[in-house]
Order: structure tokens, then C-alpha cells, then sequence
């Protein structure tokens, strides 16, 4: 329980911020669903437009706190090689 005033405002500030990076991530985790579908479809205007939403979304919650700039660099980079490996007719992992 908080004791002082600080603690209680931290407590309220936290699960504000908590609610907010829970709704950012989640909504990059969907733009990631429909990259999914999109690669898995293999049409390449939708597999670009959802993979452009996706790299914006996960650059958006890196700079808003939600994920790291490495993780959000890190999951940028693997997409990008699921399409390489695509075009070239071979799997790339990720």
C-alpha cells in the first residue's frame, strides 16, 4: 500500500501508462496478423502495403516507450527478410 502522496501518483501514472503501451502493442501485434496474411496470400501490393503498416506501427510504439528501438529494429529486419526470402523462392525464418 502507498504511503506517501509520491507513491500514489506514481500508482496512478503506472496504470495509466500500463493501459496505453498494453493497447500500443496490441495494435502492432494485429498489424503483424495481417502482414501474416498478406505474406501467406503471396499478392505482392498487399504484402507491401501491410508490411509498410507495420513497420510504422512497431517504429510508432518504439518511439512512444511501448517496445525498444532494438526490438522494433529487430522485428523491422526479420520482416523485411521474410519478403526477400520470398522473392527469391526460398524460406527465411522468423
Amino acid at each position: 500500500m502507498a504511503h506517501t502522496k509520491q507513491q500514489r501518483k506514481r500508482i496512478r501514472q503506472d496504470s495509466v501508462r500500463y493501459a496505453a503501451n498494453s493497447a500500443r502493442r496490441s495494435r502492432v501485434g494485429t498489424f503483424l496478423k495481417k502482414f501474416e496474411d498478406a505474406l501467406k496470400s503471396g499478392e505482392k501490393t498487399s504484402i507491401a502495403s501491410t508490411f509498410k503498416g507495420a513497420m510504422s506501427e512497431l517504429a510508432k510504439a518504439a518511439q512512444k516507450g511501448a517496445l525498444t528501438k532494438g526490438a522494433a529494429a529487430r522485428k523491422i529486419s526479420r520482416l523485411a527478410a521474410r519478403i526477400r526470402g520470398q522473392a527469391t523462392g526460398s524460406k527465411a525464418s522468423a
